[in-house]
């Protein structure tokens, strides 16, 4: 598999057995997307695991209308739980993945990750605990959503931005506004108020971050 080798596996992807990366690196199949492309549509049928490689991938959900909501991102070294569920099923997606970066990713056709499960243990092992983590990671958007104000689910979406991206972030305030499912000008006004506290520094589509962690304290 070019440009790709059981070491930056092993690196990615620790807890798997020796023949579990080989298997992937001989059975699966690279590809590369380029960033703001999609990977994933709402109402696509999923017959592929995707294992992340290298880039940021979104994963959001659609209403009716289109608008999306952003439930998590994908890092290299994780999978898309709901491509693992949806493949095993033969359901479509109810999600979509887009990609921040250009990213590259493994697919892996689900007769094969159907036969791995009984085949290699760390490959069982790797589903459950991407199962486990997406779920928790949805909790805590869920709990952002059902318990929390604008402007404290601001500062958490920044944050999450943060861990991902790193304190400069390039993004526009109506990027945020679509992920928050919100107004624009609510997210301008209250990114305007983290500004004035000292939390932040904004810039045309640009958004330093210097201390969130007092805001609510």
């Amino acid at each position: 598999m070019k440009d790709i080798t059981t070491e930056k596996l092993a690196t990615l992807f620790p807890g798997m057995e020796s023949a579990l990366k080989e298997a992937i690196l001989a059975e699966g199949h690279v590809k590369s997307v380029k960033e703001g492309e999609l990977l994933v549509s709402s109402g696509q049928y999923i017959k592929s695991a995707m294992l992340v490689i290298d880039g940021l991938v979104k994963i959001s959900r659609e209403d009716e209308d289109g608008k999306e909501f952003l439930m998590y991102y994908l890092e290299p070294g994780s999978a898309c739980a709901l491509s693992l569920l949806c493949a095993a099923r033969s359901e479509k997606s109810a999600i979509s993945a887009k990609a921040v970066s250009d990213v590259t990713i493994i697919t892996v056709p689900f007769v094969l990750t159907e036969t791995w499960q009984t085949r290699y243990r760390t490959w069982h092992e790797f589903v459950v605990a991407t199962y486990r983590k997406r779920f928790e990671e949805l909790l805590i958007t869920l709990d952002s959503v059902a318990f929390k104000s604008m402007d404290e689910r601001l500062v958490f979406y920044l944050k999450r931005q943060m861990k991902v991206s790193g304190k400069l972030l390039a993004i526009s305030h109506q990027e945020i506004a679509n992920d928050l499912s919100t107004a624009r000008e609510v997210v301008s006004r209250l990114l305007k108020k983290l500004e004035q506290s000292g939390a932040i520094v904004l810039s045309r589509n640009h958004i330093e971050i210097i201390n969130l962690d007092k805001i609510f304290d």
